[in-house]
């Protein structure tokens, strides 16, 4: 008689931890090496992203926020695609597994995947003596031919932006005792808000159908928008100019540019803001404008593209160019 397989500690975690996440048919109940995800008939859009402690997130961060921004890095991926989420896989490098952390993170990655109809289809569990790692590929479908992608901005399109920008790069200054920290001293409600936005991105996935729709170039601001505008901007073969006094920032970040403490290129060239940044013909901005204030995300035209090479020039109140110092957050 054959003894049956003991199950493995991976399969222990995969089976406590993540099986009850994989909802979708085509997930087999992870008990496969593989799903299936079906295209019915659309384009299957993909994108990954991968989260790593000590570059991304710190060691301090909560488990439960760690889970969301590394499904919500994607989904604002998709987002910007005007994709639908199809669902995810998952990739954790792990130093321990303890319940302590592993618990808050999959009941935080659950909820999300519900919240955003982007269940789990599979991945896989490593162990690592280095820093943390979770790695997760998201599938979206759009209509065919319909996925938006970076190339398509031309001279005269409008140059919109979803939320506020700035406000990740200064929750993780709040958190690493930078200058917004000190000025912030007397004022928790507005830290708080801060930190909320670098742990925790809001992905603008309810106007994924409006950016289809509307958009002729688009892309999500993960790296900074003045380095990510001059990525779009390199792509579709154009330049742009901005105007600085429009780019819209939360009462926060407005406060503390105002008491000069903070300077505007830490938030043009700061990351993890996750909005979505699109170029809109004239003739469809207010559409697409109009379907932010439906669904409640505030959407802001900050500029216009124009023809040429050059780097985008980004002007002050009174027209004059910013010499910008650095354009985004790098990771290396």
């Amino acid at each position: 008689m054959t003894n049956a397989p003991e199950n493995s500690a991976e399969d222990t975690l995969i089976a406590r931890y993540f099986k009850p996440l994989a909802t979708d048919p085509g997930a087999f109940g992870l008990v496969d090496d593989a799903a299936v995800l079906s295209s019915s008939g659309d384009d299957i859009v993909v994108t990954t992203d991968a989260v790593i402690e000590g570059v991304h997130y710190l060691a301090t961060d909560p488990p439960d926020t760690i889970a969301r921004k590394a499904l919500r890095v994607n989904l604002s991926d998709l987002a910007a695609k005007g994709a639908v989420p199809a669902g995810f896989v998952l990739t954790l490098a792990l130093r321990s597994k303890e319940d302590a952390w592993l618990g808050p993170f999959a009941d935080a990655l659950g909820e999300d995947a519900k919240t955003f109809a982007c269940p789990l289809l599979g991945g896989d569990t490593v162990s690592t003596p280095g820093p943390q790692m979770i790695s997760i590929t998201a599938f979206g479908r759009v209509p065919r031919g319909r996925m938006v992608g970076r190339t398509g901005a031309r001279p005269g399109d409008r140059i919109l932006v979803t939320g506020t920008i700035g406000d990740a790069a200064l929750g993780l200054d709040v958190l690493t005792g930078g200058a917004a920290a000190a000025a912030l001293a007397s004022d928790p409600a507005a830290r708080e808000a801060l930190v909320s936005r670098y742990r925790i991105p809001q992905p603008r996935n309810m106007l994924a159908r409006a950016v289809r729709d509307h958009a002729s170039a688009a892309m999500d601001v993960s790296d900074g928008l003045a380095g990510d505008l001059t990525k779009l901007c390199a792509a579709s073969g154009v330049s742009a100019s901005v105007d600085v006094a429009n780019v819209p920032l939360s009462a926060a970040a407005a406060g503390l540019i105002v008491r000069n403490a903070v300077c505007v290129e830490t938030l043009l060239a700061g990351g993890d803001d996750y909005e979505v940044l699109c170029t809109v013909p004239p003739a469809q901005s207010d559409a697409l404008i109009a379907a932010g204030r439906a669904a409640g995300v505030a959407v802001t035209a900050i500029g216009t593209i124009v023809a040429g090479s050059a780097r985008p020039r980004f002007l002050d109140g009174q027209g004059q160019e910013l010499a910008l110092k650095r354009l985004s957050y790098s990771h290396f």
